[in-house]
């Protein structure tokens, strides 16, 4: 560059170039656009400049979104041509920024174009076209307004509506484990159960995708209870990655649900994903305050990714056009910005994290900020330790506890006679690079000790029809061990199976099968991240000694070396050997005695009557200013 005159865009881009770290290059971006603006046409040099190196792809991410601001002369010269870019990260970039620019004619046929292309960035091109008042036939159908608010004197109790669009959510959890269908779906059950009971709420609304259309009716959810919402998906179940073109059709969805089980009160959000910011809008809309239960995601990935080097401003672009991390970031940020009170995870250096990673100041008291640890329902589980040790003795049991052990022991008389005096390593949960399921059997299988001291069952994902993201750990997992021998060696793979079911098959693990498992199993779960983990307090409420990741909430509850170990879950090594001293932990003389232990501190601190509690009095004091400010 030879500029001989320095502008405010010139020390703004130099801020980003020699930012500390790229979440801090991330949070530049808003004040280059606003230096651009004051510079206008005089920053085209210096933009161009910083769009065309390929060495520093975070700074050009950032120029063009300053230059979009700039003017249409600026965003006509520097960012319409990049909508039939060949660098895709620079294209999907321009296509979101132009939002900040006033209409062009130039770029509508470019941007429509994307539309017909469809993917993230025809999502992006809609939203902006969207923005310049240019709606598209998919736009939004006009639906009824909403029927006024109540004020606090005219109502038995709140209505809340809690929201994860990526599963299939009912009552008795049929689909846990199955696709997107995680330890979310479980939490907002026992949670919305939990918070009807409490005396300040009456309605608990609980909205998820349904492509069974009539399925779930909001007709049905006027009167006091816990009802099941369904906002039709066109098409067959998704990855959440791939939803974000149904954008409309969710904000459509959305609209039509809350605004039929009017009025509604409170509606927490819970990530930054196409269904929150659909959400967002619409309750912005409706007039209906949000929580947010605010997460380091993607932030602590990026991070964790830049300090590995395995990203870096040169390789940023790739990484960003595939899992969209600045967009993901702001949009958390716009989601925080619009929430009337967030909740975070209990982390073992939260203060750190929300100044580091999320830029807030827990300090600063601008920001109505709760830390709420997750909870989990103990009555089925400590139901499910009783009737498996009442089977044991040859007692009657309950159907469905009968029935649930009598598919277990199917799937241990698969095993090699030889094998069946060993405990299992149960790991519960979705089939997702994510959940390191692969990563897990992977160790385990090369470890000589695991194999030698436990058999290994894998509880999760549709074996029968996977998605994507499932064929693609299937496909991880085979390569470690082939499915045709898996039992022969020890490794069970038993697909998805209701939260009931895992309740028993918990019990199981920790008490043993007469003549098909020994007792003293462990739990593991190799996730490459847990905000908190609400199937490894069932593990540990069930009385298993649990393998965890070391980073993220596990640390906050498990006690390295006596209700379990924390380990790095990305090192294969390391994650076999916990696995063999959780076994040796779980056949310790007092492994009993910690069990109790364990299970009541759960039981003290992480029920989900707790967490009830808690969010219900956060849900009140929302509810209560939202009437103050009400016109």
């Amino acid at each position: 560059m030879n500029h001989t005159l320095a502008t405010p865009t010139m020390g703004m881009l130099d801020a980003v170039r020699t930012a500390p770290s790229l979440l801090a290059a991330i949070d530049f971006i808003d004040p280059l656009v606003a230096s651009v603006r004051d510079d206008g046409d005089a920053a085209t040099a210096t933009l161009r400049d910083a769009i065309d190196d390929d060495t520093d792809q975070l700074t050009a991410i950032a120029a063009v979104h300053a230059a979009a601001a700039g003017g249409v002369d600026l965003a006509g010269a520097l960012v319409v041509p990049l909508l039939t870019s060949r660098m895709p990260f620079l294209r999907e970039h321009a296509a979101w920024a132009l939002r900040l620019s006033t209409p062009m004619a130039a770029a509508v046929a470019p941007l429509r174009a994307a539309m017909e292309d469809g993917g993230f960035v025809g999502m992006l091109a809609e939203a902006t076209l969207e923005t310049w008042g240019l709606p598209e036939p998919e736009a939004d159908d006009v639906v009824s307004p909403p029927r006024a608010r109540r004020t606090d004197s005219g109502r038995d109790g709140l209505t809340v509506a809690q929201l994860f669009l990526h599963a299939d959510i009912d009552g008795s959890l049929r689909n846990a484990g199955k696709g997107d269908t995680g330890g979310i779906a479980t939490l907002l059950v026992h949670l919305g159960d939990a918070l009807v009971a409490e005396p300040g709420v009456s309605r608990v609304l609980t909205l998820s995708r349904s492509h069974h259309q009539g399925e779930r009716s909001p007709d049905d959810a006027g009167a006091p209870g816990h009802h099941y919402l369904g906002v039709p998906l066109p098409g067959p179940a998704l990855p959440s990655a791939d939803t974000w073109p149904l954008r409309l059709g969710i904000r459509r969805g959305l609209r039509r649900a809350l605004v039929a089980a009017a009025p509604v009160d409170v509606l927490h959000l819970r990530m930054a994903d196409v269904g929150s910011w659909a959400a967002s809008e619409v309750a912005h809309e409706l007039g209906i305050p949000t929580v947010l239960t605010l997460a380091p995601d993607p932030h602590a990935l990026i991070a964790a990714r830049e300090a590995s080097g395995a990203l870096t401003r040169a390789t940023f672009g790739a990484a960003d056009q595939t899992e969209h991390l600045v967009f993901r970031v702001r949009l958390l940020r716009d989601l925080a910005d619009q929430a009337a009170h967030l909740v975070a995870f209990p982390r073992p250096r939260l203060d750190r994290d929300l100044r580091e990673l999320l830029h807030l100041d827990p300090d600063a008291g601008d920001r109505s900020l709760t830390v709420v640890p997750e909870g989990i329902d103990l009555a089925p589980l400590d139901r499910a330790v009783r009737e498996v040790a009442d089977a044991a003795r040859g007692d009657a049991v309950p159907v469905a506890t009968g029935r649930a052990l009598a598919e277990l022991d199917a799937l241990l008389a698969t095993l090699p006679p030889e094998r069946r005096h060993l405990p299992l390593a149960i790991t519960v949960g979705r089939l997702h690079r994510v959940k390191g399921m692969a990563t897990l059997v992977e160790a385990w299988a090369s470890d000589p000790a695991s194999v030698e001291g436990c058999n290994l069952l894998v509880v999760g994902g549709d074996l029968d029809d996977p998605t994507t993201d499932e064929a693609e750990e299937l496909a991880r997992i085979c390569a470690s061990v082939a499915r045709v021998d898996a039992a022969d060696r020890g490794l069970l793979l038993a697909g998805h199976r209701p939260n009931g079911v895992v309740a028993t098959w918990l019990a199981a693990v920790r008490l043993g099968r007469p003549g098909l498992s020994a007792p003293g199993g462990v739990y593991v779960s190799a996730s490459l991240k847990e905000e908190f983990g609400i199937a490894i307090l069932e593990a540990m409420a069930s009385g298993l000694v649990v393998v965890t990741p070391r980073e993220g909430g596990p640390a906050t509850y498990v006690e390295q070396g006596v209700t379990g170990l924390l380990v790095d879950t990305t090192s294969p090594t390391a994650l076999a050997g916990a696995v063999v001293s959780a076994l040796e932990l779980a056949a310790a003389p007092d492994a009993a005695a910690r069990a109790d232990h364990v299970r009541n501190r759960v039981a003290e601190e992480f029920g989900v009557a707790t967490m009830a509690s808690s969010l219900a009095a956060i849900y009140s004091e929302v509810s209560r200013d939202a009437a103050r400010h009400q016109p």
